[in-house]
């Protein structure tokens, strides 16, 4: 077979300079995806411009018309032609490209989207008169008198037409759209006292999508405020308050408890320095953090703000701003885990709300046929002496009743005259605590559990399953993981990077029971967590530095050894079918009062239900 001809030119290439229209084009791809990164960038410098309220309107997806409106500090004559050129800012002076306070500071957003649509600015600085420019494909036109308010209002049209080929890469309308609810709603969470509305305006017809009006008072309620109204009021009752500081690196937000998980990581919002990022270390180290309460198919859900001097990360890693690198990446990293895991512990056997709601669901009869019509009307005389009479205890009489005996029919119950309800709860059982006390238990399964306001189900193998693995957690916390020795020391095979970024964990894998020494070029396992038996170490040491590379760090170890403690808590833990007394049922109850995370068992699924009277009342038409 002849080799293929290679096509090399014999002319020497020409080295040239781009025209400003070509280089704005290419900024473009890498600035403007799609309309939502229009959207995304758009609302930033109104934020950056102090703006108090933000409006949002769009047409198809963003693809012909995105128009956003702002309160902010405007612009003047002579500033929007500067705008429109590349790198021009007012966001940084260029002396110090750590010290950044703002959203933008790249000078690339207006002149791209000008590169590559429509674009019309309206802009009227405090002191000045209306002005607007327009740009279409490049190329600028004048600047002339227009009629606005205050502030700004920027509108683009036909995105991408200078560039046809980017149409082509276009989603559907509603994707797109979809795209810019959540750009919009991200930027909202972090902006609390920020006013925002995002409207559809396809086809002439005014469509609000979102809406949320600024909060008041302190940060962590407006906040929480702000989260009710873009997550649901589900999150924000479900989720637990997070505060924490290490080494100057501050933590704050809010985390959903491990019962209201996810089936995607659809509900993990990260911001850095107030800024929306998507960044694989803070999500490794929200996973990890949960990593104990929840099954591999199930997500946490999270609102988190990392804050830090703006010199200790650096934002200009990508164009879009998406992405972060910290200085110290393990701080921030641990930071997360300890925090997390420290405010969810402080939760204590508290279970999400919506667990309550699915059960009432579930036990909704389906109607059938017209609703019912309860009669509310006074009852007949005899009605009331037949309902006292069937009432009315059986060896004796009330005084009340006793002038309605004699009147009375006689009812079939069902039951003889002299039946008593044996009694199986203690007399002083607490009904006060959080879990009351119990009352029965339902088919050796189930303990039923009686509150001030309400009734408990609790699943007994489930609760009791949570308490055993955190008592051989605690048991291993204070006495480390017993480790066996190799009668021959197996030989690994590594790199002489990854031999080093091993040997640098030794003493972190050394409190999981597994001791490496270095061996030449490659590592030597001495040691292996007893717990876990006869393993492949070199397997193991592959899929922690394949950890140690995606993530900046490694939970493979950890989560082996629990691993094994949940099965151990499993097969040590009360089975079902068990009938327990009742002196047992309300012991299981407090020591799940007084266990961390007892709401949940090892899986994430939850270990009790909490029904309000309110609700069950409901269930029977009684409200």
């Amino acid at each position: 077979m002849n080799a293929p001809e290679r096509k090399i030119s014999t002319d020497r290439p020409v080295i040239r300079q781009l025209d400003d229209a070509a280089a704005n084009r290419i900024a473009a791809g890498e600035v403007v995806e799609r309309p939502a990164s229009a959207v995304k960038e758009l609302v930033e410098n109104a934020l950056d411009a102090g703006a108090g309220r933000i409006e949002i309107a769009y047409a198809d997806g963003g693809k012909t018309l995105i128009r956003i409106t702002d309160d902010g500090c405007g612009m003047t004559a002579d500033d929007l032609p500067l705008a429109l050129s590349r790198h021009a800012t007012s966001k940084i002076d260029g002396s110090d490209l750590l010290n950044i306070h703002t959203f933008g500071f790249r000078g690339e957003a207006l002149p791209s989207l000008g590169a590559v649509g429509r674009l019309t600015i309206t802009s009227r600085a405090a002191g000045y008169e209306a002005v607007q420019i327009t740009v279409a494909g490049g190329a600028i036109g004048p600047v002339k008198p227009a009629a606005l308010n205050r502030g700004t209002v920027v509108e683009l049209r036909d995105l991408f037409f200078a560039t046809p080929a980017r149409l082509k890469f276009m989603r559907t309308d509603r994707a797109e759209a979809q795209a810019i609810a959540d750009v919009v709603k991200r930027l909202a969470m972090a902006e609390p006292y920020v006013s925002f509305s995002l409207t559809d305006v396809s086809g002439n017809k005014s469509r609000e999508i979102f809406r949320a009006d600024a909060e008041q008072g302190e940060l962590f309620d407006a906040l929480s405020a702000r989260l009710g109204r873009v997550l649901g009021k589900a999150f924000s009752d479900n989720s637990v308050r997070i505060e924490a500081e290490r080494e100057g690196i501050r933590l704050s937000g809010y985390a959903a408890l491990p019962t209201y998980s996810r089936g995607a990581a659809v509900e993990q919002f990260l911001f850095v320095n107030g800024r929306p990022v998507r960044d694989k270390m803070l999500t490794g180290a929200l996973r990890a953090a949960y990593m104990d309460f929840l099954s591999r198919d199930r997500h946490p859900a999270a609102v988190l703000f990392l804050t830090c001097e703006p010199e200790r990360v650096d934002v200009n890693v990508h164009p879009a701003k998406a992405e972060v690198r910290f200085r110290e990446a393990a701080i921030a990293r641990g930071l997360i885990v300890t925090g997390l895991r420290h405010a969810l512990a402080e939760a204590g056997h508290r279970a999400s709300s919506t667990v309550s709601t699915a059960t009432l669901g579930a036990m909704r009869p389906e109607p059938t046929g017209a609703p019912r019509i309860y009669q509310m009307d006074r009852p007949s005389l005899g009605a009331i002496r037949s309902v006292y009479a069937a009432q009315a205890p059986a060896p004796q009489q009330s005084a009340w009743t006793e002038g309605f005996a004699e009147a009375a029919p006689v009812f079939d119950t069902g039951f003889a005259p002299s039946a008593r309800a044996e009694e199986v709860v203690e007399q002083d059982a607490p009904i006060h605590a959080p879990l009351g006390a119990a009352r029965a238990q339902l088919h050796e399964n189930y303990i039923i559990a009686q509150t001030e306001n309400g009734v408990v189900i609790v699943d007994q193998h489930a609760a009791h399953e949570r308490l055993v693995y955190e008592r051989l957690k605690r048991q291993m916390a204070e006495n480390g993981v017993p480790s066996q020795a190799l009668l021959i020391p197996e030989i690994v095979e590594l790199s002489s990077g990854d031999a080093a970024l091993l040997l640098e964990r030794a003493d972190e894998l050394a409190r999981f029971g597994l001791t490496v020494e270095a061996f030449g070029g490659a590592i030597a396992v001495r040691e292996t967590p007893a717990i876990l038996g006869e393993i492949d170490a070199g397997a193991m040491l592959r899929d922690i530095l394949d950890e140690l590379a995606d993530l900046g760090d490694s939970q493979n170890l950890q989560a082996r050894v629990e691993a094994v403690l949940s099965r151990m808590a499993c097969h040590g833990s009360i089975r079902s079918g068990r009938r327990m007394r009742v002196e047992e049922m309300n012991a299981l109850l407090r020591e799940m009062e007084a266990t961390p995370h007892s709401g949940q068992c090892n899986h994430g699924r939850p270990t009790y239900v909490e029904l309000k009277l309110s609700d069950i009342e409901r269930l029977f038409g009684r409200t």
